[in-house]
C-alpha cells in the first residue's frame, strides 16, 4: 500500500540472539494483520525474522530462538577453539528445517519486494539478495554468516558472502534508493546506539587476513552503523521513519541462551509493537509525522 508520496518499507536490523526483540514487534503486525509494505530489507537474523513474516508464520521466530538457537548444539564458543564454529549455522539450518522449517513459498508469494543484505567476501560491499523460494535458506544463511563466529563464507551462484551487518547493517537509505518515503525500521539496539569500532572489529579483521576486503568491512561497520543512524535521525524531508527501538539494551546478548532474558526482549518487542502499528497509522493518513517507537 504506497503512500501518496511514496513506497512503504520495513528494515530489519540483525544482531544474532537480539533479534528476538524484532521477533515480538513482527508478531503484533501479523495479529493485527498489519502489511501495509511494499518493501522488506533484512539483514543477518532479520532476515529471517522478515521472510518469516512475509510468509505469515506467527510466532515461528520465537519458537525458533527459544528452542533450535537456544541449544549448545548452536552456541558453543569452546567449539571455536576445537576448529569448529562458535554459531553452527549449518546445525541449525538442518535442525530449523526439520523441526519448524520456513514455509519459503509463501514468502516468496507474498506479493512485498524483499531484500536480505550480505557482504560480498570479494568486494566487501554490500549486496541485496532476492532469492527464490528454492535459493532461500543458502541466502538467510549467507546474510548471517558473521566472520569468526562462523568461520566459512557462504557460496552462492559462484560468489562468497558473509553477514550483510559489515557493510550495510542498517539498510535504511537502500529502502530510500528504492522508493520508500515512509520506513518502519526495526532495531536491536537502543534508538540511540551508535557502535563503535571494538577489539571484536580487530579480531574479525585479523582473522578475515586472507580476505581483505572482508578485513577491511571488519574495520570499517562502525563508520558503516553510524552513517545508517544519522539517516534515521536526520532523513530527507520527504521520508518519514517510524523507528522501532528499545528504550535501553536489551537483556538479551548476541549470543545469550537465558530463556528468561528472551522471553522478556520478545515482551518488550509486542509492546512496542503495538506503538509502531500506530505511528505508521497516523503517518499513511497524514495526520502526524512519525516519532520513534
Amino acid at each position: 500500500m504506497p503512500t501518496r508520496s511514496g513506497r512503504v518499507a520495513l528494515v530489519v536490523e540483525g544482531g544474532a540472539m537480539r533479534g528476538i526483540f524484532a521477533a515480538g514487534v513482527l508478531d503484533v503486525f501479523l495479529e493485527q494483520n498489519f502489511r501495509p509494505f511494499d518493501l522488506a530489507l533484512g539483514v543477518s537474523v532479520g532476515a529471517s525474522n522478515v521472510l518469516s513474516f512475509l510468509a505469515g508464520q506467527h510466532g515461528r521466530t520465537r519458537r525458533c530462538f527459544l528452542n533450535q538457537m537456544s541449544r549448545p548444539e548452536f552456541i558453543d564458543p569452546w567449539r571455536l577453539l576445537r576448529g569448529g564454529h562458535w554459531m553452527d549455522l549449518d546445525w541449525l539450518w538442518d535442525a530449523i528445517e526439520r523441526e519448524d522449517p520456513l514455509d519459503r513459498t509463501a514468502a516468496a508469494a507474498s506479493g512485498v519486494e524483499y531484500a536480505l543484505v550480505a557482504t560480498s567476501a570479494r568486494t566487501g560491499a554490500p549486496h541485496y539478495l532476492t532469492p527464490t523460494a528454492d535459493t532461500m535458506l543458502d541466502a538467510i544463511k549467507a546474510s548471517c554468516a558473521f566472520p569468526v563466529l562462523y568461520r566459512h563464507p557462504v557460496n552462492l551462484g559462484g560468489e562468497d558472502f558473509v553477514d550483510g551487518g559489515l557493510s550495510d547493517p542498517l539498510p535504511v537509505r537502500e529502502a530510500y534508493k528504492r522508493g520508500a518515503r515512509a520506513i518502519v525500521v526495526v532495531r536491536s539496539r537502543a534508538a540511540r546506539f551508535v557502535k563503535k569500532t571494538r577489539l571484536s572489529n580487530h579480531v574479525g579483521a585479523w582473522a578475515m587476513r586472507r580476505a581483505p576486503a572482508v578485513a577491511e568491512a571488519c574495520r570499517n561497520t562502525a563508520r558503516a552503523y553510524g552513517e545508517a543512524v544519522s539517516f534515521l535521525h536526520r532523513p530527507p524531508a520527504d521520508c518519514a521513519i517510524i523507528h522501532v527501538a528499545p528504550d535501553g539494551a536489551l537483556a538479551t546478548k548476541r549470543t545469550s541462551r537465558d530463556p528468561e532474558a528472551l522471553d522478556r526482549d520478545y515482551a518488550l518487542g509486542r509492546a512496542h509493537g503495538r506503538h509502531a502499528v500506530e505511528d505508521l497509522r497516523r503517518v499513511l493518513s497524514g495526520d502526524a509525522a512519525c516519532r520513534s517507537a
